[in-house]
């Protein structure tokens, strides 16, 4: 099964016809209207979630494959100083957990949260990522005077070798995930 596919998929088990989605000129998914969504792959796995608009402002998903980085000069690229030292702190704590991967992968899904919201590039250097060892995360935007746009709570989890991140941003605008559950399929 596609990403594509899963994407069809959750639409239907949101009670939607399950319409093909096709890709917006930056790569990005075109929704049907009154749809928000993400969708996610990598080698061994494949998801996609959506939600209604009217209980959903926004959705990013994330999966990485649990391996370092493939270049080791990347992690300076997408981290800040502050970040990277509590990457090593966390290194320590949970040594199975590729940790620079992980903040790759929650900076994906805050940045598919995010471009549908403000419509704008948000770049690696612009959000600032704490991991919390309970599976979450919380991102704080530090580019453009993100106003309400400016903080993104997610979760993370490390299963079957890979590493999933999310983002649900609730239709108060306040960025912050307020437990609700998309309807998601994978395989």
């Amino acid at each position: 099964m596609t990403a594509r596919s899963c994407a069809r998929e959750a639409l239907r088990r949101l009670g939607h016809p399950a319409v093909p989605v096709p890709r917006g000129p930056s790569g990005a998914p075109l929704w049907p209207t009154g749809v928000v969504g993400s969708i996610t792959h990598c080698p061994g796995y494949r998801a996609a979630a959506v939600a209604e608009s009217t209980r959903m402002a926004s959705l990013g998903l994330d999966a990485e494959p649990n391996l370092p980085l493939p270049d080791g000069a990347i992690l300076p690229l997408i981290s800040s100083p502050s970040e990277r030292h509590r990457l090593s702190e966390l290194s320590a704590l949970r040594p199975e957990v590729w940790w620079e991967r992980l903040l790759f992968s929650a900076k994906e899904s805050v940045y598919k949260a995010w471009n549908p919201l403000v419509g704008r590039h948000l770049g690696f250097a612009d959000a600032e990522v704490a991991f919390c060892g309970d599976g979450t995360f919380g991102t704080r935007i530090t580019a453009f005077g993100a106003g309400t746009a400016g903080c993104f709570d997610g979760t993370w989890q490390l299963r079957d070798g890979i590493l999933r991140t999310a983002v649900v941003v609730t239709c108060g605008g306040d960025g912050a995930c307020h437990g609700h559950e998309p309807s998601t399929s994978s395989p």
